[in-house]
């Protein structure tokens, strides 16, 4: 389905908006190009925001989707009554009838922290992504023991990415460790991730994937040919079931479904949402 355009429309950042509406534009074949409107939290931003929906509606020859998380209802007003596409409300979709089933106000907040510099939460989060970038790829043992979680695995495998989506998505305290051929070559754990067994997880990949990565950043070395490859995946895979540690395949997964199956086996105590 050609020439449709989806907008994404918020009084905060357009995050929220966008991220459920493209699990829902998931469920479809169609590739619509998608405009993200953030910010939009009075009416004369509103307005302005119509009359571009309403051109890329002229301009597609198809309604346009509009998916809106604003939560001011004048401004939401302006958008229902004036934009000619197909509006989805998303907060009123679902809170309104919560509203009813709890009986119960919402408390009507634009963005995920309506007060960044108050916000225990927002400041937990930002702690936490900086405990990561500072634990990534075994940089440092300090402070090793207030990881939430601990991911394994060789180098390339997936470990820094699904790091920092924990610690940006969760407000988790995520390190990542490589394991090297030193590790290969003694059979066992690093000795600093000993001590922290229940908290680690292991990411492996198949050794043709990790090959392909490799190349990428180090063509035609030892580093990245198929050999060495299958010798690593093949003894951090044996090291990880020697020590009972939890592990996945990475090779055709998501980060957001890394992460998923990473919270499912460890249950850390500590998320923020």
């Amino acid at each position: 389905m050609p020439n449709r355009t989806a907008f994404f429309i918020s009084d905060g950042t357009g995050i929220t908006a966008e991220t459920f509406a493209n699990a829902i534009l998931a469920q479809f074949e169609i590739d619509p190009r998608r405009v993200r409107l953030p910010f939009v939290d009075s009416e004369d931003k509103a307005h302005q925001a119509v009359r571009q929906i309403n051109h890329a509606g002229q301009v597609d020859g198809k309604r346009p989707l509009v998916f809106t998380t604003v939560v001011d209802m004048q401004v939401l007003k302006v958008i229902k009554e004036h934009c000619q596409g197909m509006v989805l409300d998303m907060f009123g979709t679902f809170i309104e009838p919560l509203e009813s089933e709890l009986a119960i106000k919402s408390n009507h907040r634009v963005g995920r922290f309506s007060d960044v510099s108050k916000s225990k939460a927002y400041h937990d989060r930002i702690e936490a992504i900086n405990f990561t970038l500072a634990h990534d790829d075994g940089q440092t043992h300090v402070d090793l023991a207030n990881s939430d979680v601990i991911l394994i695995g060789v180098s390339r495998s997936g470990k820094t990415p699904t790091s920092l989506y924990l610690a940006m998505q969760f407000g988790l305290k995520a390190s990542n460790y490589p394991l090297i051929p030193e590790d290969f070559e003694r059979r066992q754990l690093p000795p600093a991730l000993v001590p922290f067994r229940k908290k680690l997880f292991g990411l492996t990949i198949q050794p043709e994937r990790l090959s392909e990565i490799r190349n990428e950043r180090r063509p035609n070395s030892r580093y990245a040919s198929l050999e060495n490859c299958r010798y690593e995946v093949a003894e951090a895979e044996a090291m990880m079931r020697r020590a009972g540690i939890r592990s996945l395949s990475t090779t055709t997964k998501s980060i957001e479904e890394i992460a998923a199956v990473v919270l499912q086996e460890l249950h850390p105590e500590r998320m923020d949402y």
